[in-house]
C-alpha cells in the first residue's frame, strides 16, 4: 500500500490518508481481511506523527472501511458493495451540484457542460 502525502494541498494529513486508503480498499487493491500498518509504522514511514495517523484509522473505523483487533492490528473489513457504491454516488451528486452552480455562474450552457463532461469522462 503507498501512501503519498502532499504538503502542498489544502486537505490535512489525516483525510489525505483516510482517502487513499478507501479508494484503496474500493478498488480492491486492499482486499477483505488484508491487514494495514500500525499507526505507529505508517506514521514512521510517512513522518508524521502517530496522532494523525490514530485520526485517519478512526475515520477509517468509524466509515466501516476497517476495523481493529486489540494487540493484533488493523484490517480491511468486509465492504458491502451496494452501500459502497450508494455513499459514491452521493458524493458524485454533492460534486455535481457544484459544477453545475460554477457553470450557471460563468453562464456556461447545459449542452457545453454536456460536452465537456463527455470530453473528460472518455479521457
Amino acid at each position: 500500500m503507498q501512501i503519498i502525502i502532499s504538503n502542498s494541498s489544502k486537505e490535512p494529513i489525516y483525510e489525505q490518508i483516510t482517502n487513499q486508503i478507501k479508494s484503496a480498499i474500493l478498488s480492491g487493491e486492499l482486499p477483505e481481511g488484508t491487514a494495514i500498518p500500525s499507526m505507529r509504522k505508517l506514521a514512521k514511514d510517512l513522518q508524521i506523527s502517530v496522532i494523525t495517523t490514530k485520526r485517519a484509522y478512526e475515520e477509517l473505523e468509524k466509515a466501516g472501511f476497517i476495523y481493529s483487533i486489540v494487540g493484533k492490528g488493523s484490517f480491511v473489513a468486509e465492504q458491502n458493495l451496494e452501500v459502497m457504491r450508494e455513499k459514491k454516488l452521493k458524493v458524485i451528486e454533492e460534486q455535481l451540484s457544484t459544477v453545475i452552480a460554477n457553470s450557471k455562474e460563468i453562464g456556461l450552457s447545459f449542452e457545453e457542460l454536456q460536452e465537456l463532461l463527455k470530453i473528460l469522462y472518455e479521457e
